[in-house]
């Protein structure tokens, strides 16, 4: 089989084609059909990575490829996950699942459900592997590839991975997983492209807020019914947002950047220990995304009340999604949303939590290992430089086994990209894809 640009992107819209929405965790029955499609669509497009390296199905669906090196000790871990987002297609300018290919040359965009998120960076994996195993090339250490089939309902699939390689006895010494990615104009005044690497992620919650009565018909509404209630406890959590901070990370990221940032602002981030404290005050004006890095977040997601339009609930409920900034916890988190909402007829109710993940360090043989495959595939003006990871990722579950667990999706996004991952039009740029296989192989190659 010819390995080409174009035999390679031809690959990639095949294996995007296929809807491997995630399953519903709480439907024994879901059907995975679609999951097995693509695991034997795999096995069919890179037959040499299947010939060489040892898979095995955990979990039901979730991949472990291993590939070995010369010697099996410190090995690399290249993570990714097969499931996608639902879509609702009318929203959408082109078929979700029909990989469609917009414009032509380096320009050109292919245009799918998880074109991004994350089957971008699970098809340029084995597109890298593929060529190397092709090549004759061998590692110098063990190679595993971990796909989890249920990343984005927070499912079982990585955490099975994980326990299988703690049983074996593997501890690896680097572990990357999507994350933060090549991106211009996201940090004010920088001037070169930046690649974001995440050195942890938040943690995040599930809270319930529930406010309770007897009920009965809506033309008799009590003084105070729960709606009411619950509305004045969720303005008031949306009111008054959790303080701003900056962790060690983001001072990284902000000093790195200084020597690279025009006008004023390069004194201010060079002398981030001094400043800090006011850039993290101006920084939730600046956008969502400065927001996150800063404080913890705590957003109402879903409202439910009453049964029908007359009818006065019995109960109210407002779920609140909480994205814990490192230091801070799940049960500090609670002690807070409760002294805010200052209501004790307010039940605040956890319903899951994962806390933040441990800070992997940037500096050292696995941070320098990333920081030249950045450069030599992704461009020399590219500056790699810590992160905090905004969203949670499969990872989390890796740092129970490696102190240097990283997140970084190695393609160069735009701000219109990034914003159209799990929302409608999701796509990636064909060059920028391209690019991303040479990062995996000079990653690998640098074992």
């Amino acid at each position: 089989m010819a390995r080409t640009p174009d035999s390679a992107l031809g690959r990639f819209r095949e294996l995007l084609r296929i809807p491997t929405v995630s399953l519903d965790p709480d439907d024994p029955e879901a059907d995975g059909s679609a999951f097995v499609r693509f695991r034997d669509t795999l096995e069919t497009l890179y037959p040499a990575v299947h010939a060489l390296l040892e898979r095995e199905v955990v979990a039901g669906y979730s991949l472990l490829y291993r590939w070995r090196g010369t010697d099996a000790a410190s090995p690399l871990v290249l993570m990714a996950h097969i499931d996608v987002v639902p879509v609702v297609p009318a929203e959408w300018d082109h078929d979700p699942f029909g990989a469609e290919l917009v414009g032509t040359s380096d320009a050109a965009e292919v245009h799918a459900r998880g074109a991004v998120d994350d089957k971008g960076s699970l098809v340029a994996i084995l597109e890298a592997l593929e060529s190397l195993v092709a090549e004759g090339f061998t590692p110098s250490q063990d190679v595993y590839l971990a796909f989890g089939h249920n990343e984005e309902v927070a499912g079982d699939g990585a955490q099975a991975i994980v326990e299988v390689l703690r049983a074996r006895g593997v501890r690896p010494s680097l572990v990357l997983d999507e994350g933060g990615a090549v991106v211009e104009g996201a940090l004010p005044r920088v001037v070169v492209p930046t690649a974001v690497i995440g050195v942890a992620e938040r943690g995040v919650m599930t809270v319930h807020l529930t406010a309770r009565e007897l009920g009965g018909h809506a033309s008799t509404p009590p003084r105070e019914p729960a709606t009411a209630r619950l509305a004045r406890a969720v303005l008031r959590l949306h009111r008054r947002p959790f303080p701003t901070r900056l962790v060690a990370p983001v001072r990284g990221m902000f000093e790195t950047v200084a020597p690279h940032t025009a006008g004023t602002l390069r004194h201010v981030f060079a002398s981030i220990g001094m400043t800090g404290r006011v850039l993290v005050k101006v920084f939730p004006r600046l956008g969502p995304e400065l927001n996150a890095l800063v404080r913890t977040t705590a957003v109402v997601t879903e409202l439910t009340g009453a049964t029908g339009a007359n009818v006065l609930a019995t109960s109210a409920r407002a779920s609140v999604n909480v994205r814990l900034l490192p230091g801070d916890t799940a049960a500090s988190a609670v002690r807070r949303i409760r002294k805010v909402v200052g209501d004790p007829l307010i039940e605040v109710d956890v319903v899951s939590a994962s806390e933040p993940s441990p800070v992997s360090p940037w500096s050292g043989a696995a941070w320098e290992r990333l920081v030249a495959a950045t450069r030599s595939a992704l461009g020399p003006d590219v500056l790699p430089t810590p992160y905090i990871q905004l969203g949670a990722s499969d990872s989390r579950w890796f740092t129970e086994i490696s102190d240097h667990v990283y997140r970084f999706t190695p393609f160069h996004l735009t701000r219109g990209e990034r914003e159209a991952l799990h929302s409608h039009n999701e796509r990636i740029r064909v060059g920028s894809w391209l690019r991303g296989i040479e990062f995996y192989r000079d990653l690998v190659r640098a074992s």
